[in-house]
């Protein structure tokens, strides 16, 4: 039942792309040092989240704001956003990455508290508190 509710797919999706960008991240700090390795990223969610597939959502009301929900492509890597590149062609900043680990932290975060919260929310709509 908790997988057709669209808030707890879409918190699963933020969950994984928030594992796809950590694994980028981790493979660009790996070859950090590699001559001529470009980094790489995935799109951001709310680019996946935009983009639309067969299940889109429903305006249930006037001037309710209408979209789709992507099905999550974790292979999507994308050159990052332009550095300069060392002398060997390499165009990994750790910095960028380490900030970039953070954002994903906090990504993975909010998409296990929207899952959280929604499951104690349908715990008490079905007067089960906790």
């Amino acid at each position: 039942m908790s997988e057709q509710l669209e808030i707890m797919r879409m918190a699963m999706s933020m969950a994984r792309h928030a594992a796809a960008r950590e694994a980028a991240i981790a493979r660009n700090i790996a070859h950090a040092d590699t001559p001529g390795y470009k980094a790489q990223d995935v799109r951001p969610f709310a680019e996946v989240y935009k983009s639309g597939s067969a299940q889109t959502m429903r305006a249930t009301r006037p001037g309710h704001l209408t979209g789709s929900l992507a099905a999550h492509d974790p292979t999507a890597t994308n050159r990052a956003e332009t550095h300069s590149e060392s002398p060997n062609g390499n165009s990994v900043s750790l910095e960028t990455e380490i900030l970039k680990s953070v954002a994903a932290q906090r990504e993975q975060g909010q998409a296990l508290t929207i899952y959280s919260k929604s499951l104690e929310i349908l715990r008490m709509s079905l007067g089960r508190i906790r």
